[in-house]
């Protein structure tokens, strides 16, 4: 039976006996909000539509609500919030339609004119943002490793592709010259904010002297820690660059991986798909030799859509783009799906699941801060400090059958579950694609971070990520069905999927994945285990030219290696007793390990049971690794040893083959994985279900 009531069409449904109203609404562009929200007379905004559905619970309909979209673009300027009062709703695009939800403005392709710069050959454009009255351009901010997540600043997108803050080199880095002063290192509690000053050799660096907001970004130190820091002098005659603020670990020279370039200066706009924005003026100038037929300019930072204490909500068929902050935030959510969605030229990350942490005041390593809904701020930290923080994700949330692309900061935080009582939160990223999420920050800002206990990611390809593809932090995640590949690109001492530092994180599980084309030209692997870290089961993966190493135990133990194929690294595994000497403080007494062990209190149950290991942890000589188990894996073109390590801290066995064999096809044609029927056949002996991963030809 349909009824129209107050503008929304009524469905009748029985959940136990009981009779429940089900309503649908109508939003589109040519709609308004006088309008009845039916499909002939839509409302022309989703607040609109919320509102309606709030006004109707508050009258007694408890039933399920659906807005459906219909084609065009939606533009934010705040967050649609969504709490318990909007339990058991729908948003979704109708019958397929193309719905955008965008945070910023578009400009007309007209106000596009000529502009030349002198003593540069190519023709720039020029968009005056005073007179298209855009307003709050943002400024730079220090972003990298053990900054807080956040929003960018104003981002130019042409023809929905992101355009690159003027830079030079135009692509990739140049090395770090002789440091003069490694600058103040807040790692080490050196918070005077003296800025490093090291030596340049290129002389066209002398004409950035002048510019008004010039920056480097770089790997100032180590090869896992990126930074951005603004430039405060450059001296022409001595030729030194001096920074405005210190890196974490200080500036250091004479490693391959110490690397920079500089950002966001205006002499440097010389190359194809560049931007600078001369906020003083408030011109934007841009270089695109195809025709514009779309400008875009990024404003929002709040989250699309803010999710908390929802269940049952459903948000489908969207596509969330031109923001400087993320797309969906989420907390204490039960069943929400987030599903065939798209999320692209964002300035944040796509999704977080679970509170994240007000960002610190001071630039630190790790500490402990305030819980925040909506954000991921300075969370990695905190985790360091506080690791069974529980970030209230909820349960059983999925995100299914989305794409997350040209993203600022990577893609889901994904948390879930208790770390103190192991109950799982079954929250779930599948059947979705990541790559190039990284454009403002680089490392530590994974395709997936995992957090909690016992949530999931499979069915997904990773690829085209400077840094990890997966960062781990918790108990009993599940790691399956997964193509990653083309990762670490630019980092050194990562891995593609990375954990390490907590010897109570175990129970995790990495099966029926394929590692593809890591390189190995520093120190990188597939599996990281770091410093110390324990229980991890790896069982029927395939590891082809995956990074310098398949596999990095850093000193831990009982980590299992079961029915893997391992093909053409340079090492097949890597494990030392780094517990023994240059990390042994990490066991002392009153230790990193020692305070983290009791606070999941190891030698009471759940930990006692789920994992007996644990108990004797200290009471064993945990400095030595043991129990770490390799059984039938096939090892194959490794090109120097299987094993870079001590035999005695492996159990590997003689069901371990290693041989010499020709692995792709000749004249490989295609995209698929070209790999010979020998090896295909190989895979199907193991039983490995490469062909149950969506994304993967091979």
């Amino acid at each position: 039976m349909n009824s129209i009531i107050k503008g929304c069409i009524y469905f009748i449904l029985s959940i136990n006996g009981t009779l429940l109203a089900q309503e649908k609404f109508f939003v589109s562009n040519n709609g308004s909000d006088s309008n009845e929200g039916t499909k002939k007379a839509p409302y022309q905004t989703i607040n609109r539509a919320v509102n309606e559905i709030i006004n109707n619970r508050n009258n007694g309909n408890k039933g399920e609500a659906i807005v459906y979209l219909r084609g065009g673009s939606y533009y934010f300027e705040k967050s649609v919030n969504i709490s318990s009062d909007l339990s058991n709703i729908t948003i979704a695009a109708f019958n397929h339609e193309q719905v955008v939800f965008h945070g910023g403005v578009s400009l007309p392709v007209d106000v596009v004119k000529d502009y030349k710069l002198s003593g540069n050959a190519k023709m720039i454009r020029e968009i005056d943002l005073d007179k298209e009255e855009v307003p709050n351009l943002g400024n730079l901010r220090k972003v990298g490793f053990a900054r807080p997540y956040g929003p960018s600043w104003a981002e130019l997108f042409i023809n929905k592709r992101p355009m690159e803050l003027a830079r030079w080199p135009n692509s990739g880095m140049i090395p770090l010259g002789e440091v003069i002063d490694g600058g103040a290192v807040p790692r080490q509690n050196d918070y005077n904010n003296r800025g490093g000053i090291f030596r340049y050799d290129s002389l066209r660096i002398n004409k950035w002297k002048e510019e008004h907001d010039a920056w480097i970004a770089g790997y100032f130190m180590w090869g896992y820690a990126d930074d951005m820091v603004g430039i405060k002098n450059i001296d022409t005659v001595h030729q030194t660059i001096t920074t405005n603020s210190p890196t974490l670990y200080g500036f250091g020279d004479k490693k391959p991986w110490r690397q920079w370039y500089g950002v966001n200066i205006l002499k440097e706009l010389d190359e194809e798909g560049e931007y600078y924005i001369d906020r003083k003026n408030k011109r934007l100038y841009f270089i695109s030799q195809n025709p514009v037929k779309n400008i875009e300019v990024s404003l929002l930072e709040e989250p699309f859509i803010h999710l908390q204490h929802a269940e049952n909500v459903r948000i489908e068929g969207i596509t969330f783009e031109c923001s400087r902050g993320m797309g969906i935030a989420m907390d204490q959510t039960y069943r929400v799906t987030v599903a065939n969605c798209v999320f692209r030229n964002l300035g944040s990350i796509g999704i977080t699941v679970g509170q994240g942490i007000k960002p610190f005041e001071k630039y630190r390593h790790e500490g402990t801060g305030t819980p925040a809904s909506g954000i991921v701020g300075s969370l990695q930290q905190h985790l360091y400090a506080n690791p069974v923080f529980n970030r209230k994700s909820g349960s059983k949330n999925i995100i299914t059958g989305c794409s997350f692309y040209q993203l600022g900061a990577g893609g889901v935080s994904l948390g879930g579950g208790d770390r103190l009582t192991l109950e799982e939160g079954h929250n779930v990223v599948e059947n979705s694609v990541f790559y190039d999420i990284n454009r403002i920050e680089k490392s530590y800002r994974p395709a997936v971070h995992l957090t909690g206990v016992g949530n999931q990611i499979r069915h997904c390809e990773m690829y085209n990520l400077p840094s990890m593809a997966i960062l781990m932090h918790g108990n009993d995640h599940l790691i399956e069905y997964n193509y990653i590949h083309d990762v670490c690109l630019e980092v050194e001492d990562q891995g593609a999927v990375y954990y390490g530092r907590d010897p109570s994180e175990r129970g995790n599980i990495i099966r029926y994945n394929f590692f593809r084309d890591i390189p190995d030209h520093y120190n990188t692997c597939a599996v990281y285990h770091d410093d110390g870290a324990c229980g991890l089961q790896v069982f029927s993966n395939v590891f082809l030219n995956a990074g310098k190493w398949n596999a990095l135990i850093g000193g831990g133990s009982d980590n299992v290696y079961i029915n893997n194929i391992f093909i053409g690294s340079i090492y097949g595994i890597h494990i030392d007793n780094r517990l023994q000497n240059w990390s042994e403080s990490l066991i002392e007494k009153n230790g990193l390990f020692e305070k983290r062990l009791k606070e999941v209190h190891y030698k009471k149950s759940p930990y006692k049971t789920a994992y007996p290991e644990i108990f004797e942890y200290f009471d064993t000589d945990p400095a030595v690794p043991k129990r770490n188990v390799f059984q039938q894996n096939n090892f194959i073109n490794i090109q120097k040893d299987v094993i870079e390590g001590a035999d005695a801290w492996i159990r590997f066995d003689s069901s371990n083959l290693i041989e010499e064999m020709d692995v792709f096809i000749k004249d490989r044609q295609g995209d698929d994985a070209g790999l010979n029927k020998e090896i295909k056949q190989l895979i199907k002996l193991k039983k490995i279900p490469l062909d149950s991963i969506r994304f993967l030809k091979y």
